[in-house]
């Protein structure tokens, strides 16, 4: 399947929402980095929910926040 780039924006600036009003992250690490953290993989044509990544040690609720993000942007 071929992603829905409506859909694939709409991620992407909820991803840069959270990076914004997170002081740690805008510090840490560039918008395009965080949002390279979770790149979108499909499974029988359906985004999979993005995993927690192992190359950058991401708050617990940060995470949350993206899961949310993912859920609201792809449901």
């Amino acid at each position: 399947m071929i992603a829905d780039p409506l859909r694939v924006s709409l991620f992407e600036m909820r991803l840069e929402e959270i990076h914004r009003r997170d002081p740690f992250l805008r510090y840490e690490i560039t918008i395009r980095d965080f949002i390279a953290l979770f790149p979108l993989k499909y499974k029988n044509g359906a985004p999979v929910k993005p995993e927690q990544p192992t190359s950058f040690g991401l708050d617990r609720h940060v995470f949350l926040q993206v899961l949310v993000a993912f859920s609201q942007s792809f449901n």
